[in-house]
């Protein structure tokens, strides 16, 4: 895992969005290999419910960047304090449909016990890279999304938690730069454009 080029990256900010969030990619250490710490989202809440994301939200007036709109967040939802995240790098902003441009930063984080706020989420997953890598854990669909064309939704199946949507666009795109990732070759099946695209 080549986290300088994380750090050397140059991000494309999204232009003029209507609103701002960021999130944390945060990799964590475990028994000497890589993992990378994600949050399942609560079931009552009204936006995604019971999905996988990286700790983050909304961009509040108190922020003084969009960096700390995500050390925030992390502290809010899982109680990562600021002070014990290496921040490495920032990726490509993620624009979504609901009118968000999501900012993921990327930091090293403890491997440690973490409580989820309930209101916000519902578990903490740490899932090991060797098997968001590996390509039986992997499908894609695509999909014929009627304003954006056709659009590659990835999905990654791991320990019973399944990333896609805006997360698991993220965590291509950190993949790709980390690790030169390319999506394996293997089926895509075309999507009825009803049937909810979920670019974020």
């Amino acid at each position: 895992m080549n986290l300088a080029a994380v750090a050397r990256h140059e991000p494309v900010r999204a232009a003029d969005p209507e609103r701002e969030s960021a999130v944390l990619v945060p990799v964590v250490e475990r028994d000497g290999d890589p993992h990378l710490l994600f949050t399942k989202r609560a079931s009552h809440l009204s936006e995604h419910p019971g999905q996988m994301s990286f700790p983050g939200g909304g961009r509040e007036p108190s922020d003084d960047s969009l960096e700390a709109t995500a050390l925030r967040e992390c502290d809010e939802e899982i109680g990562l304090h600021s002070e014990e995240v290496e921040v490495v790098g920032r990726l490509d902003d993620i624009e979504t449909t609901t009118g968000y441009a999501i900012s993921p930063f990327v930091g090293r984080v403890p491997d440690r016990a973490y409580t989820p706020d309930e209101r916000e989420v519902a578990e903490v997953a740490v899932l090991a890279l060797d098997d968001l890598l590996d390509p039986a854990n992997y499908e894609a669909e695509r999909r014929d999304h009627p304003e954006y064309g056709p659009i590659l939704v990835h999905f990654f199946h791991v320990d019973g938690y399944t990333v896609w949507g805006a997360t698991g666009r993220i965590l291509t795109d950190f993949l790709d730069l980390a690790l030169d990732w390319q999506p394996p070759a293997g089926p895509e099946y075309v999507i009825d454009p009803d049937a909810s695209p979920e670019r974020g």
